[in-house]
């Protein structure tokens, strides 16, 4: 199953807000340059993230973006579903919701196939995708983002150390 570019560059757009925290907004151009990614389509994404209460914005000369909530408090499944809609691994397959839980409804079930035979795989398919993006919170992503720049920033410093032993050395 693959996402598109909405999934992709939604959840770059709110990890780089949970990497700024909620104090101040965050104008989206900043965020454009930060992740190279088209103001113009972050916008679209960004109403969308809006309309689903995940971020919020403030006018002004100060104005921006921030998260509605604290990062731990967003799973990655809301985000994705505010941008996608519903985890459907198939086309014949829609997720219907029931007051408490989710129905699996196939459309080969109205051509009168009550057992699909490919029911139970796609079904176990979708569990499986939205118990991952469940169970990912923001705060997930911002800190391995945050570690892995650490990680690389070390590794840098670690080898510009070295190549200055070494000239030292060799001069």
């Amino acid at each position: 199953m693959l996402f598109s570019t909405k999934a992709e560059y939604g959840i770059r757009l709110m990890v780089g807000l949970g990497r700024h925290g909620g104090d101040e907004p965050v104008a989206l151009a900043a965020l454009a340059d930060a992740e190279s990614l088209p103001a113009s389509y972050l916008e679209h994404l960004v109403a969308k993230l809006r309309a689903a209460d995940l971020v919020t914005s403030q006018r002004g000369a100060h104005g921006g973006y921030r998260l509605a909530r604290p990062a731990e408090d967003i799973r990655m499944l809301e985000v994705v579903e505010a941008l996608e809609g519903p985890i459907a691994p198939m086309n014949c397959f829609t997720p219907e919701n029931e007051g408490r839980g989710t129905r699996v409804s196939c459309s080969h079930e109205a051509d009168g196939d009550a057992a699909c035979s490919t029911k139970l795989l796609w079904t176990r398919v979708q569990g499986g995708i939205t118990r991952a993006l469940a169970g990912t919170t923001l705060a997930e992503l911002v800190e391995f983002e945050t570690r892995g720049l650490a990680a690389r920033r070390a590794a840098t410093e670690s080898e510009q150390t070295e190549q200055r032993l070494e000239s030292l050395s060799i001069g």
